[in-house]
């Protein structure tokens, strides 16, 4: 498990392969063991690493939030809710500059995209070796800990954005409006089939730079501490501690990207032009 008993090739493999879960070639199922039978189960084997991560940051984004608000006071607050309000208020006047048609569930989703990829981005500062090293002993061959670096989930959270940017462009617009929209500019009628490829792309591109650029941004951070982890113990620290660091910015500002051009996406489909 660790850098002293693998190469460096099959140290870097091993930590960056999922946990995967499928069709095994003999027929069975079960956790996949390698790369090569993780491609070979196919489009319905199952990350589970990364479908579990999810699910506990998202409860723990939901419960910490509950619990502030049943716990609130209108006196002098305590520091969680002194936090909680600040987010709230920061998520709100982000909407206010961003979105400017009316739309309740802007402000809530933009405040869950954000807490919910930061806290998938924050446990890339989990040391590399510490959570693989605990699931070896439970008898897991593979467990990787930061969900954004697996584009299954990026590619997902993007493809729910972008069906809600075609859910309401759709519900703002009529579908004769959103198919006009799409046919129509920037060359006017007699332009459509151009109109038509050029918007496409445009669409299109919104939800695969949205996953791209974070998945992206948190595999090559999570590189980085792959390949320090692989330097000698006494050079570790010295550089894995400014990395660290220096990656909480890149942890916040994905998170704040993903989560403003989620609302930007979201104001143009409420747009009668774009």
């Amino acid at each position: 498990m660790s850098s002293e008993t693998l190469t460096s090739s099959e140290y870097i493999k091993h930590h960056l392969q999922n946990l995967t879960y499928g069709k095994l070639p003999d027929g069975s199922m079960g956790f996949a063991h390698g790369a090569e039978q993780a491609k070979a189960m196919g489009f319905w084997a199952i990350n589970v690493d990364t479908m579990l991560m999810s699910f506990i940051l998202g409860a723990l984004f939901l419960w910490i939030f509950s619990r502030v608000g049943k716990k609130m006071t209108i006196g002098v607050p305590g520091g969680m809710q002194n936090a909680v309000e600040w987010a709230i208020e920061f998520i709100d006047s982000s909407v206010r500059g961003s979105f400017t048609a009316k739309n309740d569930m802007v402000a809530p989703l933009a405040l869950t995209v954000f807490f919910w990829v930061f806290l998938m981005n924050l446990m890339d500062l989990i040391p590399v070796d510490y959570v693989p090293q605990l699931t070896h002993l439970l008898g897991l061959p593979h467990f990787k800990v930061v969900p954004s670096t697996d584009p299954n989930a990026t590619f997902g959270m993007a493809i729910g954005v972008f069906l809600l940017v075609i859910y309401y462009s759709i519900k703002m617009k009529g579908f004769g409006g959103f198919a006009a929209e799409l046919t129509m500019q920037p060359f006017g009628k007699w332009g459509a089939p151009v109109n038509l490829l050029l918007e496409g792309v445009n669409l299109i591109a919104k939800p695969i730079s949205l996953a791209l650029r974070l998945f992206g941004n948190m595999y090559a951070g999570e590189m980085i501490f792959i390949l320090i982890a692989l330097l000698p113990f006494w050079a570790q620290w010295p550089l894995s501690l400014p990395w660290a660091i220096f990656h909480i910015l890149i942890v916040t500002l994905q998170a704040f990207i993903f989560m403003t051009l989620t609302i930007v996406y979201l104001d143009m489909a409420h747009q009668e032009h774009h």
